[in-house]
């Protein structure tokens, strides 16, 4: 069963918290992202009751995902936020037609990282019996908890609940089904898992919409040796590196003889493309390896091999701006940098994925802006994938509805040559960029999906609707401690 609802309404559609994915410490929300929340609360409330509606139901509805980004363009304005906003009618907030046409879509949605937690594997058995791992997701409490010992509650976070978030509770169509960084007995998804929950989907006759990562840390024992098994036996869509983990704490560079044994290994099986972290540093002891120095001149030798760049190289310590030549080698900036010095046009080999990137800089419509417009500039928006790192954010769908309405401001088109983004570019970077590394045809994919027995499910489900708005990953330090510790 799904968690309980949202009883006191107080879960706004779209969600601006503290919450991370489990690899940096939670970020406090600033005094701008405090009074848009509390702003949108208070315009959900007036114009519920306007519209004579119960607030759940407002909340639920385009209207109230409308009004909540137009509250967060009202509170982002007072505080000189204005390089970008959500673009909406004022008459959205209150208009259903009006705010379906322009909150919701019918873009093909291909999400390349998401993930979930088995609740019954092997890795809860190395624990300590007093461990409560992942107990302080809100999910954990859902009418499962409690009924078959201590740790049940790790059922609300299994695979059925995560085919309603993904499937269900968003627009997503496709999801490729992505890893953590862990030594190889000590996985909180194992790929026999994964391909267990890819199953379930493939019985409810929603074939093709769950694609597989296969983990490979070249630089710990065992991992470039595993890479057969996980392309011939599990038929791996691509390979999910971090460069930033192994032995000790201490990462390797792509260009290493250990990252160009991964890659040619890669090549040989087969597998075009390899999904790299990079940005969101884990820590000082291997921090120049959250930067992409390696990604341009890997590309460059191995041209017929996509890099997927996850997170674009976000840094969450360092603030977005424009880029310039002499732009400090950090956060975005390093990616732009790396693709330029070796000669990596648009339209080439590098990828860059915007998995909790996105969700991060939903709260500041300035970095948004110069992220986005950087990045379409540099890298050119066919190079550009949607990815939100969910389960750890809840449903993707606030992510994108934010996603559909974001625009660069025409000051920060004109000063910095920001290009504004189109319809055209959106669908693009929503799903159609990802059917070329992934060799997927979008037109078949969306016949198919149209058709299929997730879908039907879907349009029943969505005659009543139970969306819960919560996020799981940690939102205090001590949470992200705890997650380190057990999770």
């Amino acid at each position: 069963m799904a968690a309980p609802q949202d009883q006191d309404n107080r879960n706004l559609p779209i969600k601006l918290d503290s919450t991370s994915n489990g690899e940096f410490a939670p970020i406090p929300l600033a005094q701008p992202q405090t009074e848009a929340n509390l702003l949108a609360h208070q315009q959900a409330t007036e114009l519920a009751k306007k519209l004579n509606q119960p607030r759940r139901t407002f909340l639920k509805s385009s209207c109230g995902a409308a009004a909540t980004l137009l509250a967060f363009n009202s509170a982002f304005a007072r505080h000189g936020l204005t390089g970008g906003h959500y673009a909406l009618s004022a008459d959205a907030a209150t208009e259903g037609d009006l705010a379906a046409t322009e909150v919701d879509g019918q873009e093909f949605i291909f999400d390349v990282q998401g993930h979930f937690v088995n609740p019954n594997g092997d890795w809860l058995k190395k624990l300590p019996p007093t461990a409560k791992p992942l107990s302080f997701m809100p999910k954990s409490q859902c009418d499962l908890a409690g009924q078959d010992g201590n740790r049940s509650y790790l059922q609300c976070l299994g695979s059925d609940e995560f085919i309603k978030d993904v499937f269900m509770d968003s627009d997503t169509d496709l999801m490729v089904l992505s890893f953590v960084p862990s030594a190889p007995d000590n996985e909180p998804l194992t790929i026999q898992e994964a391909d267990a929950t890819r199953q379930i989907i493939d019985q409810m006759e929603g074939d093709h919409r769950l694609l597989l990562h296969g983990r490979v840390n070249p630089n710990q024992p065992g991992d470039l040796e595993g890479m057969d098994a996980l392309a011939e036996e599990w038929q791996v869509a691509a390979f999910k590196t971090y460069t930033q983990f192994g032995p000790k704490g201490i990462g390797y560079w792509l260009t290493d003889d250990v990252g160009l044994a991964m890659i040619e290994k890669a090549q040989k099986l087969g597998v075009k493309n390899i999904c790299i972290h990079k940005g969101i540093p884990f820590g000082p002891k291997s921090f120049e390896h959250s930067l992409c120095d390696d990604v341009g001149a890997a590309a460059k030798q191995f041209p017929d091999m996509n890099f997927i760049i996850y997170h674009s190289g976000f840094d969450h310590g360092f603030t977005e701006q424009a880029y310039t030549a002499d732009s400090e080698n950090r956060g975005i900036n390093s990616l732009i940098h790396s693709v330029l010095k070796h000669g990596i046009k648009p339209g080439g080999n590098v990828y860059a994925e915007l998995g909790s990137t996105w969700r991060f800089l939903m709260r500041d419509p300035n970095q948004a802006a110069h992220a986005m417009g950087k990045l379409i500039k540099h890298l050119g928006v066919e190079n550009i994938l949607w990815g939100t790192d969910s389960i750890w954010y809840g449903s993707p769908q606030d992510q994108i509805q934010a996603f559909r309405t974001f625009q660069i401001s025409e000051a920060f088109q004109e000063q910095f040559g920001y290009a504004p983004i189109t319809a055209s570019d959106r669908a693009k970077i929503f799903g159609l960029n990802a059917t070329k590394p992934y060799q997927i045809s979008a037109a078949e994919v969306g016949k198919f999906i149209q058709q299929d027995k997730l879908a039907m499910s879907k349009q029943n489900y969505l005659n009543h609707p139970t969306p819960h708005f919560q996020t799981y990953g940690p939102k205090t330090r001590r949470e992200f401690l705890n997650l380190m510790r057990w999770g």
